[in-house]
C-alpha cells in the first residue's frame, strides 16, 4: 500500500507505556466473543464481573518507559494514516449524504487496557467498544495475524483496522442498535446477527479499500492480502486450529469463505446499500 506519514492523528491514544496492577482475568477470544454478545443483549456490563470485579473497573494504572523499536514506531504510523484515512474516506460519505461523521478514537495499548466495554486483553484481538466509540488494538496483533493465521502483508493489516471502523460506522448509523434490539426479542438468534454485523462491517472494510484503489494507493497484491486476512479469521478456521470441531452454531463472525466474500462484495461496489447482509447470504 502507498502511504506517507504525517503528524499524529488527534484521534490516537497511545497507552503502550501503561500497565494495569491486579489480577486479570485470563480469557480468550471465544470467551471474549461469548461475554461481548450476552452484555450486547442484555445491555449488562459482564465483563466487570470477572475476578469480583477488581481487574476490571478501578484496576491501578502504572505508568512506565515506552519500550519500543523503531519498526514497532513505523507500524504506529501506519495504523494511525489507515485509520485516519479511512475515516476521512467515511466522513466525506456522510456529508454527501447530508450527515455529520464522529470520529472513533484509536487506542494502542500492550496486554490489557481498560475500555468503555470493560478490560480489553491482548488475547481478545483487535475490537471496538460502542460504549466509549473507540478500537482498541495491541499491535503484537499483526505479528500472531501473520504467524498464526498465516496472513502477512500492510494491506492485511488494514484490512483488520478498516473493519473495526466499520464497527464505528454501524453504530453511528444506529444498526448496531438494531441488532441489539432484535437479540433482546429473539435471544436464540443472536449468534447469527452478530455474524451478520460483522459480515457487514467486513463490507465496510471492502469499501475503504475500493476508495484506496481509486486514489491510486494499492499495489499488487494488496487486495489478496486482505481477501487472506479477512478469511484467515473466519470462524472455522480459528475452530479448526484451536484443535476442536467445526459448529456453524457457534459462530459469532462467520466462516472464511462469508468473510471475503462480504469484502469483496463492498470493494466491488463501493455501496452502503451492497452490505445488507441481513437480507442476503454471502
Amino acid at each position: 500500500m502507498r502511504w506517507t506519514a504525517g503528524p499524529r492523528s488527534a484521534n490516537l491514544e497511545d497507552r503502550r507505556g501503561q500497565r494495569m496492577g491486579g489480577a486479570l482475568p485470563k480469557m480468550g477470544i471465544g470467551g471474549f466473543l461469548l461475554l461481548a454478545i450476552l452484555s450486547f443483549v442484555f445491555k449488562t456490563d459482564l465483563f466487570s464481573l470477572l475476578g469480583g470485579g477488581a481487574a476490571t473497573t478501578g484496576a491501578p494504572v502504572e505508568q512506565g518507559p515506552l519500550a519500543t523499536t523503531p519498526e514497532e514506531e513505523e507500524m504506529v504510523k501506519f495504523v494511525d494514516f489507515v485509520q485516519k484515512d479511512a475515516q476521512d474516506v467515511w466522513a466525506q460519505t456522510f456529508t454527501q449524504q447530508g450527515e455529520q461523521y464522529p470520529p472513533a478514537g484509536l487506542v494502542l495499548f500492550r496486554d490489557a487496557t481498560q475500555s468503555g466495554c470493560g478490560v480489553g486483553q491482548s488475547a481478545m484481538g483487535p475490537f471496538y467498544c460502542p460504549a466509549d466509540q473507540k478500537v482498541y488494538i495491541d499491535l503484537a496483533f499483526y505479528q500472531e495475524l501473520q504467524n498464526r493465521f498465516g496472513a502477512p502483508g500492510d494491506f492485511a493489516q488494514a484490512y483488520v483496522i478498516a473493519h473495526e471502523i466499520g464497527h464505528h460506522v454501524q453504530n453511528v448509523l444506529g444498526l448496531s442498535d438494531q441488532v441489539r434490539e432484535a437479540q433482546q426479542r429473539n435471544p436464540s438468534q443472536a449468534n447469527e446477527l452478530s455474524v451478520n454485523l460483522e459480515l457487514q462491517a467486513d463490507c465496510f472494510a471492502g469499501i475503504w479499500a475500493r476508495s484506496t484503489q481509486q486514489r491510486d494507493l494499492l499495489q499488487s497484491g494488496d487486495v489478496e492480502e486482505a481477501l487472506s486476512a479477512a478469511s484467515a479469521v473466519g470462524d472455522d478456521r480459528i475452530q479448526s486450529q484451536s484443535g476442536g470441531g467445526v459448529n456453524p452454531e457457534t459462530w459469532t463472525h462467520g466462516s472464511a469463505q462469508q468473510r471475503s466474500t462480504w469484502f469483496r462484495r463492498g470493494f466491488e461496489s463501493g455501496s452502503i446499500e451492497s452490505c445488507d447482509t441481513f437480507q442476503a447470504r454471502g
